[in-house]
């Protein structure tokens, strides 16, 4: 199985992605639809981050009265991160003198040390709009940055935009997809509705470039399955018109509620996660706990443009075969001995420490100090509800410790459920089936709920067993 995946560990900006997306692989000619539609242009650039070589990605807003796209220039003269701009094919690079000295996080921009300003129609719409703290808009080019730039959009006004731009339908349908979700996150934020609600985010033309860019590359691409790992938000807080607010960001948050993969806090204090990579990674990626087994094809890195103290601020993308391994799940183990517990507590504490978080409860007959009889309770948790678990278990048991081994992870197969409709007689039946694969899709094995087809027996007379195999058959067969 084709697999692309991200490694989220220094968060992500819509930029990023598409620096990451053309460093893996993804042809830069796939961008053009957006600058037939727009008046943008993607500077691309190779620059290095402590070290790691990247690749850049800005979108300039074309001025076609001081055009100098193809004029040379110096080196940049930090030295630092040594941008060379890459025409359309990515090949015979020429370098550019160019600064990124942004007053923002990544290159798209969100540190949010933005100016919010609210307006509200007599129609009792909602206009939301950022406007960015930069250092400069305008490279030493004569470019404007398209950050905070250029026309402000509705989320109707945006859908027939990118309808317009006459992209693949699968491609279409992904991008207005991640547009709806930054612009319900943004409607949440502030009271309001997607439909009553002008946001600048959404409608700008440097998000359109971000959203359509990241759904165009990603389709050049053609992966079968798309992962991330755990994405950083950072830490600390952003000042903001109304107030001082932790990171990340309400949308973020909002956003990340929505998703499929994990938020993480750090690993520096400042924002790492902008709404725009938020939503991209939303739209198109699942989480794991690690990056999966792969026979890597490719792989590169999307630059941000600020330089982190102690570490490369990039995301990096993988491209590869998936090999067909299980997935390895991050969790710890709580353990405790009991010499006094009822049976009765014994049999509660599956449902108690199951709804508190826990992934596995199991109870062991023992024998503790001075020959008595007692019994070891084994609780398999993820990390990041280990206190919540470990209380649950000395509320319930009264236990004075609970120990946490040092387990760090268990491999565990991909899991979804298929539901089998049985027909008997003139009634339809339904029972769901666990369909248990490797990390690259294949199946090795199906399984019934017990519970429902022992529901079903009971009601048609078979076995339990001959409406299990028939639930099974079914799936297998569809597979």
């Amino acid at each position: 199985m084709r697999t692309l995946a991200f490694d989220g560990r220094t968060g992500a900006a819509g930029d990023m992605l598409l620096g990451a997306l053309l460093a893996a692989g993804a042809d830069r000619d796939a961008l053009a639809p957006v600058e037939d539609a727009l008046p943008v242009e993607y500077r691309v650039e190779r620059v290095t981050k402590r070290g790691i070589a990247a690749t850049s990605v800005d979108v300039l807003l074309v001025d076609d009265e001081n055009d100098e796209r193809d004029q040379p220039a110096e080196e940049s003269a930090d030295g630092s991160d040594d941008p060379v701009s890459l025409d359309k094919a990515g090949s015979h690079p020429h370098e550019h003198q160019h600064d990124h000295s942004h007053a923002h996080s990544h290159d798209e921009g969100h540190d949010h040390s933005h100016d919010h300003t609210h307006s509200h129609s007599d129609d009792g719409s909602h206009a939301h709009s950022h406007n960015h703290a930069h250092e400069h808009d305008h490279g030493p080019d004569g470019h404007t940055h398209a950050e905070g730039h250029g026309v402000t959009r509705t989320f109707p006004e945006v859908v027939d935009l990118v309808e317009g731009m006459g992209l693949p339908d699968a491609v279409t349908d992904r991008a207005v997809s991640a547009f709806r979700r930054l612009g319900e996150a943004e409607a949440a934020v502030h009271g309001t509705s997607l439909s009553e609600t002008a946001f600048h985010e959404v409608g700008a033309d440097d998000a359109v470039a971000d959203v359509v860019g990241a759904a165009l590359l990603v389709a050049d691409l053609d992966p079968d399955r798309i992962v991330t790992t755990p994405v950083a938000a950072g830490g600390g807080e952003v000042s903001m018109a109304h107030g001082t607010y932790p990171v990340p960001a309400p949308a973020v948050t909002n956003i990340a509620a929505e998703a499929d993969w994990t938020l993480r806090g750090g690993p520096v204090d400042r924002e790492l996660l902008t709404p725009t990579g938020a939503a991209v990674l939303a739209e198109f990626a699942e989480g794991v706990d690690a990056l999966p087994p792969m026979e890597v094809s490719a792989s590169g890195y999307g630059a941000g443009s600020a330089n982190l103290d102690d570490r490369p601020n990039v995301v990096r993308a993988v491209v590869g075969e998936a090999t067909g391994g299980l997935v390895r799940d991050e969790i710890r183990v709580l353990e405790t001995n009991l010499d006094d517990a009822s049976p009765e507590l014994l049999g509660s504490l599956q449902r108690s420490l199951t709804d508190a978080g826990a992934r596995d409860v199991t109870v062991v007959p023992t024998t503790m100090k001075k020959a008595r009889p007692g019994h070891l309770v084994k609780v398999i948790v993820k990390p990041e509800d280990v206190p919540a678990v470990a209380r649950r278990l000395a509320e319930e048991t009264g236990t004075l410790g609970v120990r946490e081994t040092a387990t760090g992870h268990r491999w565990v197969a991909e899991r979804s459920f298929e539901t089998a409709t049985l027909d008997v007689g003139d009634e339809a039946y339904e029972v769901t089936v666990k369909v248990a694969s490797d990390d690259a899709g294949t199946v090795y094995d199906v399984s019934a709920e017990f519970d429902e087809a022992d529901a079903v027996a009971a009601e048609t007379g078979l076995s339990v067993r001959e409406v299990m195999r028939r639930a099974e058959r079914q799936v297998r067969e569809q597979d």
